[in-house]
């Protein structure tokens, strides 16, 4: 999912401390904000956006392309559920917590109406230079601009530090996309990456995996097939076995989804696997990426 500033959004929760904040962020990084949702509160005005008690309510007086959620756990289903039968098509779940039931109902709902879910518990995507949905700092030139590396992540705070690196040594980024890091989720790492191979923006793509589950080993196949060449690091490769580190799904049980496991995985369909993220601009560079100013660019 890559959501630009072409897309209107739709801000859920918008009332709300976090959800007032972002979505004045999100605008000023070029996102069309058009609307925020909060039952009970429609006719209001929040950051700068007229408030609806519903989503449905709201696409009767909006096109709405995307939805972002800044709503607590327990009213997840409810929020998501509205927004997708509302038609909205692209979902952006940032809440973390949500129970694992209700994500298995939002994602079969969202398979029938057409919908793709980002999350849950994501820090969301960002384009630098045209639009960011979720509480990555979008805004920071320090951090993001525009260039020609796509970045995958399933943690924001990863994802902000390698973002950060890759900026540091002069490239920037065609899009972020951050997956989230629960087990459950409704864009896996493949999804991502297919999405980064299909943009014609992007020349490169720069993985941020980390222990548990299994979406890099399941990423590797559609990886070796790419031209595009692809960087990967993999957090907590020292963890021990039967501890959860960090994410809900960063637990490694018996063999699968291992450090060592997603590493000989991903080196296996060619990908170059650093150990550290700072690491990443070198083997851009050896992939023959090379980074001019706001705009990376591969020599002919």
């Amino acid at each position: 999912m890559i959501i630009t500033s072409e897309h209107n959004v739709i801000v859920q929760g918008v009332t709300g401390r976090q959800g007032s904040f972002w979505t004045e962020r999100m605008a000023e990084c070029g996102t069309a904000v058009v609307a925020g949702a909060s039952p009970g509160k429609g006719g209001r005005t929040a950051a700068g956006v007229p408030v609806y008690d519903s989503v449905a309510e709201a696409a009767r007086e909006h096109r709405l392309d995307a939805s972002v959620l800044f709503v607590p756990p327990l009213a997840a289903k409810t929020a998501a559920l509205d927004a997708i039968r509302a038609g909205v098509r692209r979902i952006v779940l940032l809440t973390e917590h949500v129970p694992y039931q209700d994500v298995m109902y939002v994602l079969a709902e969202a398979g029938t109406y057409g919908a793709q879910v980002l999350g849950p518990n994501t820090a969301g995507l960002v384009v630098p230079g045209r639009s960011s949905v979720g509480i990555m700092p979008g805004f920071a030139r320090n951090i993001f601009r525009p260039g020609r590396v796509g970045v995958l992540s399933r943690s924001g705070s990863l994802g902000t530090l390698v973002s950060l690196n890759l900026v540091d040594a002069g490239y920037g980024q065609s899009a972020f996309i951050g997956i989230g890091g629960d087990p459950i989720l409704g864009t896996t790492t493949l999804d991502a990456v297919r999405e980064l191979d299909r943009d014609s923006g992007t020349d490169a793509v720069v993985l941020v995996g980390e222990i548990g589950g299994a979406m890099e080993e399941e990423a590797a196949g559609y990886i070796a097939t790419m031209t595009k060449p692809v960087v990967a690091f993999v957090a907590g490769r020292s963890a021990p076995p039967d501890t959860r580190m960090g994410h809900a799904g960063a637990i490694v049980s018996g063999n699968r989804g291992t450090g060592a496991s997603k590493v000989e995985a991903l080196r296996g369909a060619g990908v170059t696997v650093v150990d550290v993220p700072g690491q990443i601009p070198g083997a851009l560079r050896a992939h023959g990426i090379v980074p001019t100013g706001d705009r990376d660019h591969v020599p002919a």
